[in-house]
């Protein structure tokens, strides 16, 4: 069963017009979130030859004469570029000497912009998309983006709340398409973990050069069990033998993989207080459960080790919102020397902000909104609201731009 197939992608749009006039679009994301299907569709569609570099003899010419097979090309799919970047000097040169839109789409499972000569060479002529696992928008087959209408002042209302197991189930089960397609929680598990593996013994050795790659499993297992956390690198890799400058170079390179992502705090510069430490957060809740061996028979017997599962699922929910948003966004918490905390806290391109907290649970406390309420005094006119999104159906107002609404606003309409 293909998957992604099924679903339609909301990025598909933003690539037909990127290609209408960019000579070069990098449609950049994880491995088997669905990248190759939907260019495949693209090609078909608008007359592009497909390549992948996962084919040896595709994988040799562009080695050993990537002029040559570039020199060769009209307009071409070139799939998981990241296997051999060599071409992209290659495709700079020959869209020098033709400038026309949509030449190539390239893919990339791993961020090729973190690797020095490839940004310098193509900029300019190349736009970078992303594509992540499956949004829960993507798998209801619903096009409304939650952060576009919280900064239009208003939250996503949903029709069919998500609640208790069914929401336990969707954040165990994640976005990749391959996840969704197995049956059951065991078969899942076995498909992280085949993932994981698979990333580890192939994809970084095409981003880094690491003698030692059996550090890595127990290394990634130590940041699951971090996530939402503050990172500490002496700390994280002293639990596993490396040493502080390893640990984050080792960090970048998860990042680089699309498997986690440092997060900023965000500060006004006056607030000195304010703790500088990034914050780690994994791209997909489901295989931040498989790391964890965290199993939907343990969350109904007790919570502890979901909250922030649950809060790496909404991370990931709105980081794909952000990909197909009309709006620039970045994400970023909030916490400060007093402890105030804000879980995910949103700024659009004028310095507006939306904050996000989320709870587990299915009543809300006064207490829960002391974070949100001390960003808005500090954010003042610039807060444009502040959300509680927990375990409930009701969008209730809550004072001064503050909500609490159903977790499953997150895929409303």
């Amino acid at each position: 069963m293909n998957m992604s197939a099924i679903f339609p992608r909301r990025i598909e749009p933003r690539i037909a017009e990127a290609l209408l006039d960019t000579p070069v679009v990098l449609l950049a994301g994880p491995r088997q979130a669905g990248k190759t299907t939907l260019v495949r569709h693209i090609a078909e569609q608008q007359g592009l030859l497909y390549l992948t570099l996962d084919d040896a003899l595709t994988s040799l010419s562009a080695r050993e004469d990537p002029v040559g097979m570039i020199r060769s090309l009209d307009r071409a799919v070139i799939d998981e570029i990241q296997r051999a970047p060599q071409l992209l000097l290659a495709i700079k040169k020959s869209v020098d000497e033709d400038r026309r839109p949509g030449r190539f789409l390239l893919t990339g499972s791993a961020n090729l912009m973190a690797l020095p000569t490839v940004a310098d060479s193509l900029a300019g002529r190349m736009e970078t998309l992303s594509l992540l696992p499956l949004s829960q928008s993507e798998i209801e087959l619903r096009s409304a983006n939650w952060i576009d209408s919280a900064f239009a002042g208003r939250i996503l209302q949903t029709d069919r709340p998500a609640l208790g197991n069914d929401l336990i189930e969707r954040v165990l089960r994640g976005g990749y398409p391959e996840a969704l397609s197995r049956t059951s929680p065991r078969r899942r598990v076995a498909w992280a973990r085949q993932y994981i593996d698979a990333i580890i013994q192939r994809d970084v050795r095409d981003v880094a050069n690491i003698e030692k790659l059996d550090h890595l499993p127990r290394f990634l297992r130590a940041l699951a069990q971090t996530a939402g956390q503050m990172c500490n690198y002496t700390h994280l890799g002293g639990q596993v033998g490396l040493d502080g400058k390893t640990a984050a170079r080792y960090v970048g390179i998860f990042e680089q993989m699309y498997l986690l992502e440092r997060i900023d705090v965000w500060a006004r510069n006056r607030l000195n207080r304010v703790v500088k430490t990034p914050k780690l957060q994994f791209v997909d809740s489901g295989l931040l459960a498989a790391l964890l061996d965290l199993t939907a028979e343990e969350v109904h017997r007790d919570r502890t080790r979901f909250g922030s599962v649950l809060e790496t699922f909404v991370f990931g929910e709105l980081r794909k919102h952000t990909t197909t948003a009309d709006g620039d966004y970045r994400l970023m918490y909030y916490r400060d020397a007093d402890k105030f905390e804000v879980d995910i806290v949103i700024e659009n391109a004028a310095g507006q902000l939306v904050g996000v907290e989320v709870k587990a649970a299915a009543t809300v406390k006064e207490n829960d909104l002391r974070g949100l309420k001390k960003l808005a005094s500090l954010a003042g006119s610039q807060f444009k609201m502040g959300v509680l999104l927990y375990d409930g159906s009701e969008t209730m107002p809550l004072g001064d731009g503050l909500w609490a609404a159903p977790l499953s606003s997150l895929w409303g309409t």
